[in-house]
């Protein structure tokens, strides 16, 4: 009887020294095999095993994408460069705060277009009609920048600069609105057309382009609305 007890018991026990010998080996075996990545065959095709170190390929850039991102950066260039009017013209402490965020964010943000742009071999300067605008002047660049929706024209850019107090302020924060509606236009633009902006990186930074300046428009009528 005592005999037929251990019997069974030892026929029980046999599944859990089984199955603990098996979660003890699965952590070696993920290791020495990795993970299965399985590509899906055509219709009426196998499907594939790829190899453990696969990696997904990015989905291709369209023309779209790129001159987005070098149109942004000249863009950004010339709201820095109406930031940079404050010196000297306006003494309104909300509005040289307000300035002061929009150069450095926009400053950075140029930086990453660039950094961008490098990554994918593409320059950070845009060609037009297979003219090099590298060499140009800023007053240059801003004739040709015209197609650009929201930028600023040499002679909204000259009553700017030649404003001083009150004046000033209100050309800054009229004309500043003007800007940044432009690139949520140039946002919408990008995502209206077919196969661009699919690029995570760039997707991510379209949106905190939008995002971010319908807020500072909201600001900015604010404080326009303070004036009137």
């Amino acid at each position: 009887m005592a005999s037929t007890k251990k019997q069974e018991r030892a026929k029980m026990s046999l599944p859990l020294v089984v199955l603990a010998f098996v979660l003890l080996a699965l952590p070696a075996f993920s290791q020495s095999t990795g993970p299965v990545i399985v590509r899906p065959g055509a219709p009426g095709e196998p499907s594939k095993v790829l190899p453990a170190n696969t990696r997904p390929l990015p989905p291709p850039l369209s023309k779209k994408d790129i001159e987005f991102m070098q149109g942004m950066i000249m863009h950004h260039a010339q709201a820095v460069e109406m930031v940079a009017l404050m010196e000297g013209r306006t003494t309104n402490p909300d509005l040289r705060r307000l300035g002061a965020r929009i150069s450095q964010s926009q400053s950075d943000e140029m930086n990453f277009m660039k950094r961008w742009l490098a990554a994918r071999g593409q320059p950070a300067e845009m060609k037009m009609a297979g003219m090099d605008m590298s060499g140009m002047s800023g007053m240059e660049h801003m004739h040709h920048n015209m197609m650009m929706p929201g930028m600023l024209t040499p002679e909204q850019m000259a009553a700017l600069k030649a404003a001083s107090g009150a004046e000033f302020d209100r050309l800054f924060l009229t004309g500043m609105i003007q800007h940044h509606g432009g690139a949520l236009t140039m946002v919408k633009e990008l995502f209206d057309t077919p196969g661009s902006g699919q690029d995570a990186e760039l997707f991510n930074f379209a949106t905190d382009v939008d995002s971010g300046q319908r807020a500072e428009i909201r600001i900015m009528e604010k404080m326009l609305g303070e004036k009137q």
